[in-house]
């Protein structure tokens, strides 16, 4: 993984970079390491410090997070950043304590970026960790109810020597060995040692309370173009997709709002598309805008200056939908 720090190469005196540590770790939060990869190498390369990304453009930034999902976390990388900057002297603070003063830094990255890159005997829980410790320990509470359990559990086994090395190796452990389905029980480690595994009871391990349906949601959104050009506007910094471009729209984030321009609006399709609590349908309407349209809000943007990837999913497959259905001219 492009931000690890082999334990030999740390033996040898490189130490991990807590930029490097931090920003894995949030682009992480809800992502699996195959999404993230190329995002994190875009992001390092455009902004390879932490003073760098914080004198960065908020649209930039957001830019290049599109796709990833959950943009609550690009805007509070932004200000993590500016506050490690305007605070801290661009040099992260190097205990626990010390991170979670930090904004939108919790304790689970705090503990990560302690560990990984400060060796301090954080105890660092993920969904992995959560698993291994259920299954070693068999753990019968299901999890949400479990967590503070097997977070004690976890702690139980942090060692104070090398303790970035171990909490790297027990997430490595559940995320490869100990998987959630079928887990390859003959080359683990902590084989001998596992009460789940002596119950037999390991693949049904953690045992988790049944989700509530997610709900499915309804609105609009309303795609003008003028020329090649296209009107866009930046949604409120609160709530869902907060910061990020999109097109105007209404009924499914319980903002409301009237189209921006009594147009000949056409309804092309719909799209779909599944948040974190719900579902999504929304009904695309398509019009072309004459030259001197005045929209009530959002403005329409030189298409040199948009580019589609910018744009949050679920607005990036109206803007798909709606331009293969009538290009601009």
């Amino acid at each position: 993984m492009p931000w690890r720090t082999a334990p030999a190469d740390r033996a040898a005196g490189v130490l991990p970079d807590p930029y490097r540590v931090w920003l894995s770790e949030v682009m992480l939060q809800q992502t699996t390491v195959a999404a993230v990869k190329d995002y994190f190498h875009r992001f390092t390369a455009r902004w390879p410090t932490v003073g760098d990304l914080a004198a960065a453009a908020d649209a930039e930034v957001m830019g290049e997070w599109a796709g990833l999902g959950y943009y609550a976390r690009a805007r509070n990388l932004l200000k993590c950043a500016r506050a490690v900057v305007a605070d801290h002297g661009g040099v992260f603070p190097t205990t626990r304590e010390g991170l979670l003063t930090l904004p939108g830094i919790g304790p689970y990255t705090a503990s990560a970026v302690a560990s990984i890159a400060y060796d301090e005997a954080a105890t660092v829980v993920d969904g992995n960790v959560e698993r291994v410790m259920a299954r070693l320990h068999h753990v019968e509470t299901p999890l949400p109810t479990a967590k503070q359990e097997l977070t004690e559990l976890a702690a139980s086994l942090t060692p104070k020597v090398r303790p970035g090395d171990y909490a790297q190796a027990v997430m490595d452990l559940g995320a490869t060995i100990c998987t959630p389905r079928k887990p390859a029980c003959g080359i683990c480690p902590w084989m001998a040692d596992c009460a789940a595994r002596a119950a037999g009871v390991q693949a049904e391990l953690p045992r988790k309370l049944a989700k509530p349906e997610k709900p499915t949601r309804h609105g609009t959104v309303w795609l003008a173009y003028r020329g090649q050009d296209w009107l866009l506007e930046t949604r409120p910094e609160r709530g869902l997709l907060g910061g990020m471009l999109g097109f105007p729209g209404d009924g499914w984030d319980g903002a409301g709002g009237q189209p921006p321009l009594p147009l000949a609006w056409q309804r092309v399709a719909e799209v779909r598309h599944t948040f974190t609590h719900f579902h999504l349908i929304l009904d695309v309407h398509l019009a072309r805008a004459p030259e001197d349209a005045q929209p009530n809000r959002g403005v329409f943007v030189p298409h040199r200056q948009f580019r589609p990837a910018d744009l949050p999913t679920v607005m990036r497959k109206a803007y798909d939908l709606a331009s293969s259905t009538i290009l601009p001219r």
